[in-house]
């Protein structure tokens, strides 16, 4: 064997195994018991196997063919959760659309991923998940383009810091994800962040004569 030919061979070694595509009854299977695991998880993050395969009512030796443990179910809910996120900012096409059309339709879309999967979006920023860090560094990266974006074209102000305006963001993204989860509408709820976030709660009249601002 050359030594390019080994060389080539090493490298196929090295990159990690490509996911493979799932049958569809499989991968519906799947789904079934990844939702199961969100709906117990979420309220009982102890929950067992046992428990989480009667919640998706499938046999426990369903769920062990397809999760060898609860720890493997786990990092799959939460590697599924973070793909669901990257896919929905990129419905929005943030670099695309409309700077305000683009923050408002991708608040919407994350509201929604982050209320539907809410246990496992708090454990997507978890750098030991490696393919959710490397997911939410991408995401963060979309986001800071999109308000560069947004600065461009005055949605923004022209003297901000985007990365304290990014986290504002999220703060306001965090806090209107726990009202949905108790049932508040995603659209009145990425109406409010945005506004929230591009309008404040003061008003210019209430500035008016201050001193130090």
């Amino acid at each position: 064997m050359t030594a390019q030919k080994h060389t080539q061979k090493q490298k196929q070694t090295e990159q990690p195994a490509a996911r493979r595509p799932l049958r569809a009854d499989t991968e519906r299977t799947v789904r079934t018991i990844l939702e199961a695991a969100e709906r117990v998880l979420a309220v009982n993050p102890a929950a067992t196997m046992e428990q989480l395969a009667r919640a998706a009512g499938v046999a426990r030796t369903t769920v062990h063919r397809r999760f060898a443990t609860r720890e493997a179910l786990v990092d799959e809910l939460t590697g599924w959760a973070a793909r669901q996120f990257a896919a929905a900012v990129d419905s929005a096409h943030p670099d695309a659309a409309p700077p305000l059309v683009a923050l408002y339709q991708v608040t919407v879309n994350v509201l929604r991923v982050k209320t539907d999967w809410a246990f496992a979006m708090d454990r997507a920023g978890d750098e030991a998940h490696p393919e959710a860090a490397r997911i939410h560094t991408e995401v963060r990266a979309a986001c800071v383009s999109l308000f560069r974006r947004a600065q461009e074209a005055g949605v923004l102000r022209a003297d901000i810091d985007l990365d304290w305006t990014r986290r504002v963001y999220y703060a306001l993204i965090h806090e209107a994800a726990k009202e949905g989860a108790e049932g508040g509408s995603t659209d009145a709820l990425a109406t409010r962040v945005v506004d929230t976030l591009l309008r404040g709660a003061g008003t210019p009249a209430g500035l008016a004569g201050q001193t130090g601002i």
